[in-house]
This record gives C-alpha cells, structure tokens and sequence, in this order.
C-alpha cells in the first residue's frame, strides 16, 4: 500500500510523547513493507530539523514540512468567538500547507490518507478533492474536548473556567462533525473507542493503543537496597495537563511523601521545564530541564509517577516506563486505556494520602517494588507491542478500502 501521512508535528527527533507515537506508526508501516510519504507541520515549539534526521529516514519517508505558526493569537481567538469557529482546530490550517498538500496528491496517489490527530482534519476537504480513491483514517490520540473539559472544570478563575468551557463545547462539535468525514477512525484506547461508539459515529472504529518496538527498551533494574527511593516523572511541562498536574503534586502531594519517607528524592525531566514554574526550596526536589536521552533517564530513578488530572487516551511515557520495568504510581485518569490489574502492574493513588502510603510501602519491600515493574514489562509485551499494532493497522487499511 502507499500511505501519505499528515503530521501535526514532525515525528522525529521523537521529543514527546505525541512524537514517539506517530513515528512508531510510520517505522512501523515501512518495516511491513508499505510505502510511506510523510507531510508534516512544523511550529516554533516544534521545529524540523532534518540536518538531524538520518539519510535513510529523509529518503524512506521522502519527508516534508510547512512551517505553520500556532502560537495563540489574541485577535483570531477573540474572532472565533463571534464566527464560532473552533480556535484549537483553526490554528493549524495553513494556505501554504493546503497547496503543498494539493500538489503532493496531484503528483502521486495513495491508497491511504492517514490523519494523525484531530489537528489535521481541516484539509480533508483538499484531501476528497485531488484524491478521491484514497481512504481517509483518523488516528485518534485523544477525545480533544474532554481534555479541554477536564481543564476547565479544575480551573479556579471563573472568566478563565467559562473560556474553556466555551473552547470545549466548540472542540466536541467540531469532533462530532468530523465523525461524518472520515473513513474509519483509529481510537488509541478502548474507553475512546466506547465514547466514539456513545456519539453516535457512523464509521468503523477501532481499538489501536500506542505501540512501541520493545527491542529498544532494554530493562535495566535501578539498584534499591539501601538507597533513598528516587521518584521521577519525564514529560513536556508545554503541554498543560503535565504541567497542572506536577503542581498539584508539589503542592499537595510531595510534602506528605517526604513525611513518610525523609530521604525520598523527586526528579522532574521534560521539554519547557524551568526551576521557576515551582516554588523555592523543596526539600528532596532536582530538576534536570530537557535530558537527552529519557530512556537513560528512567534507568536511573526507580518509581515513575504521573500525576494526571485532566487528559484522555494512553500516556506514552507510561507504556514507556512499563517497557523499562518501572514501577509506576499514576491516577485513574493517567492510566485511562490501559488494561492493568491496579496492585500488579502499576498503582492507582485514588486519594492524595494514597501516593505516600504507596511509596512508604515499596520504600519498605524494595522486592515488591520490583515485582511491580517486572509485571509492567510483561503487560508492555502482551498489550503494546508495535509489530502486532501495525499488523492490526493494516487489516484495518484494507477493510476499509473494501468500503
């Protein structure tokens, strides 16, 4: 098959989450074989940088981009409200990018047009004018409107609460109209997949959950005895519900921790991480900004935590940590998508006074902290494994080019 793959970011270098998603996706459709044209935005926040991409990335995916700014402009957003158009969506639609996807689809066909994220369906129009034999996918990250009503709901400030709420409502229409316009949508969690099936949508849905190339995550078991249990969480601190939630986990959270547990250390990494974001002085706390390499990061710290309040579909990073045989203590909401059994896989703290009775107790049997992560792997291998998720991709491709 020959499958042209529209980016709301470049895939590479994988920086976040987001990233290693839609790059697994395309590795994992060139080593089935298929042909892969990747068409990419690229913003300020996330650049191209091809001078760092490797020759035989550059020449298998024959990559593109078109910069598109999408910082948040006061006078469209306040636009958007009178012509009540969805702002989230509207500020990745660029001219330059729609004729540059105009030429691609005059130039060759594809049997495929696979859209990552909601973001890129404002060229579906463009799409179902220069390439009408090919079969739209929407690979669903996220239900973007519960995300933006998640926010909302836990925002103090009134003005600012009702704004989100306003951007929410907008999002879950455009979604719902969006529904209607594609082929068959790619969900990347089962609980997405019902809350497609609960709107009422009317093309094929499937289940198709973050897949990574488990060869790449080597389990390397951090030593425990007799050392301060090091927590650590790796994330972009750009992306408001990592940010929201490690503040409400310093704040509210962490005291307790180092109550119960004294010489635990707290260790934040991510993209757009700055000392400043947190208050001063908190005991146990460092701070590493970007790290390099977030594999050797997670190495050498022994519990992941992921705080999340108010996002949806899988975590990344948490399949990620499970790859690496982390133990892992998140929300109910962090682990929304993922089919675990609380207790053996990872740890739901469903309290604030749960994240420190949790790491009080693996702080006291360092071997169920590991058992912990060892049976993190093995759900990582059964659930999560790349070569099956793409296999599954595929038989959804051609199903649906049956329609």
């Amino acid at each position: 098959m020959r499958i042209l793959q529209l980016c709301h970011k470049p895939p590479v270098p994988a920086k976040d989450g987001g990233c290693i998603a839609m790059n697994n996706v395309t590795q994992g459709l060139l080593n089935a074989g298929h042909e892969v044209k990747l068409l990419t935005i690229f913003t300020h926040k996330h650049p191209l940088e091809l001078d760092r991409l490797p020759e035989n990335y550059i020449h298998d995916t024959d990559i593109e981009g078109i910069y598109v700014d999408t910082r948040v402009n006061l006078v469209d957003a306040f636009s958007s409200m009178i012509t009540r158009d969805s702002y989230n969506i509207n500020r990745f639609f660029s001219v330059d990018f729609d004729i540059r996807l105009k030429r691609v689809l005059q130039k060759e066909r594809f049997d495929i047009v696979h859209l990552e994220s909601l973001f890129m369906t404002p060229y579906i129009g463009t799409i179902r004018r220069y390439a009408r034999r090919a079969k739209i996918i929407l690979r669903s990250h996220n239900l973007e409107y519960i995300i933006w009503d998640r926010i909302a709901t836990g925002t103090r400030n009134p003005a600012k609460r009702a704004y989100l709420k306003y951007l929410s409502k907008k999002l879950k229409s455009y979604e719902l109209g969006m529904l209607n316009e594609v082929d068959g949508i790619a969900a990347i969690s089962a609980g997405d997949a019902e809350k497609y099936a609960s709107l009422g949508c009317p093309r094929p849905v499937i289940t198709l959950p973050f897949g990574i190339d488990l060869d790449n995550y080597e389990v390397s078991l951090t030593q425990t005895d007799h050392t301060p249990l090091r927590l650590f969480h790796v994330g972009a601190m750009d992306w408001r519900p990592n940010l929201e939630g490690m503040l409400w986990f310093i704040e509210r959270i962490w005291p307790n921790i180092r109550s119960a547990t004294e010489d635990a250390e707290l260790h934040l990494a991510g993209r757009g991480l700055d000392p400043e974001m947190f208050p001063e002085g908190i005991a146990g706390l460092h701070i590493h900004g970007e790290v390099e390499c977030a594999k050797s990061f997670m190495d050498d710290h022994h519990i992941m935590i992921v705080p999340l309040l108010s996002a949806g579909g899988i975590r990344v990073k948490i399949i990620e940590g499970m790859a690496k045989g982390k133990a892992i203590i998140t929300t109910q909401v962090g682990a929304e998508g993922i089919d675990y059994e609380d207790g053996r896989h990872l740890r739901i703290a469903r309290s604030e006074n749960e994240w420190s009775t949790i790491v009080e107790e693996w702080n006291r049997n360092r071997s169920r902290l590991e058992a912990t992560g060892m049976a993190a792997r093995a759900l990582a291998e059964k659930h999560f494994d790349n070569r099956l998720i793409i296999d599954k991709l595929l038989a959804f491709y051609r199903d649906t080019l049956k329609l």
